[in-house]
């Protein structure tokens, strides 16, 4: 009897253990498909996208131009700040993997799309414009500038366009220079 016992509490406690260890991988299994598929490397940028016009929308016109601008580079970073977080994630997670490959190299196009903008910003600025934020689409570029009292001529457009066609690879057709009054 007391043979019996004790192997049915050893079984017991295989059991136990044979379905935590089960449920831990199938957990850690989920986690793992969920972030690789949340990390599509379009999705990411769109969504960077989508939070930088939703904040250029926010602002209105009773928001001056430097509060406009300031909201911007905010929502920029803060959007950048979690995909960078979430590429991270998956580097982490998927070492090796065809994932973890694509998700390196949209680490590495967000650094090199913020770097580029930066440098745009500076050198816009650095032409005696007040202020300046640049975004990077996947197939155009988006200047808002802030605008003199008589608008932007055709010089200056052409200078930002020059600026950005030498810092990146984008065509003419394809910069958008937005004055901010």
């Amino acid at each position: 009897m007391k043979i019996w016992k004790r192997n049915a509490i050893v079984a017991t406690v295989l059991v136990l253990i044979c379905a935590g260890v089960y449920l831990n991988w199938n957990a850690s299994q989920k986690t793992a498909v969920d972030l690789t598929q949340t990390l599509d490397a379009q999705q990411v940028l769109a969504s960077v996208g989508d939070s930088a016009d939703a904040a250029a929308e926010a602002s209105g016109s009773a928001a001056s131009t430097t509060d406009y601008f300031a909201q911007i580079r905010l929502s920029r970073q803060e959007s950048r700040d979690g995909a960078v977080e979430l590429l991270q994630e998956t580097l982490a997670y998927e070492d090796g993997s065809d994932s973890a490959a694509a998700a390196a190299a949209s680490l590495d196009s967000l650094v090199r799309d913020a770097l580029a903008e930066s440098q745009i910003e500076s050198l816009v600025i650095a032409k005696g414009f007040e202020d300046c934020v640049a975004y990077m689409g996947e197939d155009r570029i988006n200047i808002a500038v802030s605008a003199p009292a008589e608008g932007l001529d055709t010089a200056d457009v052409a200078l930002i366009s020059d600026i950005v066609t030498t810092q990146t690879d984008y065509t003419l057709d394809e910069i958008y220079i937005i004055e901010v009054k």
